[in-house]
């Protein structure tokens, strides 16, 4: 497997599925993996990881370990299946402090945006589900 990236993603948020969808149908070799980390298997497979500070905001985690989050991840993935351009203005100096600061507080609101924006709502109550809230003594 020739995978670059693993990207760790929030499969309650409408946003956030259509995002990985679309990079899961670009990615023609292979070189993003991602994982869902409001399933049990998250905690089983990392349990070295945050889900608080996964929750917070995306992040991903580079072949030689490193994590890396937020716009850096988005522009990364994108990049990495041919579409970076689209996501590279963000990086930019300047540009990049007030996309960052943005960034936080969709991430912090992405469930409200997510509705505003496609009419979703959150896919499954976390809070609702034993069994769907792994490290549930990080979760709210």
């Amino acid at each position: 497997m020739n995978t670059q990236l693993t990207v760790f993603y929030d499969g309650y948020c409408p946003l956030c599925m259509a995002e990985m969808n679309k990079l899961k149908q670009l990615d023609k070799h292979a070189t993003l993996g991602f994982v869902d980390i409001q399933t049990p298997a998250f905690a089983r497979d990392y349990p070295h990881l945050s889900w608080s500070a996964l929750n917070a905001r995306i992040h991903a985690q580079l072949p030689d370990g490193s994590l890396i989050s937020g716009l850096d991840v988005t522009y990364l993935a994108w990049k990495l299946v041919g579409k970076g351009w689209v996501y590279a203005p963000l990086r930019w100096p300047v540009i990049r402090w007030f996309a960052d600061k943005a960034y936080l507080v969709f991430a912090k609101h992405r469930y409200t945006l997510s509705f505003w924006l496609t009419g979703k709502r959150r896919s499954v109550a976390a809070n609702d589900c034993e069994v769907c809230r792994p490290n549930k003594e990080e979760r709210p």
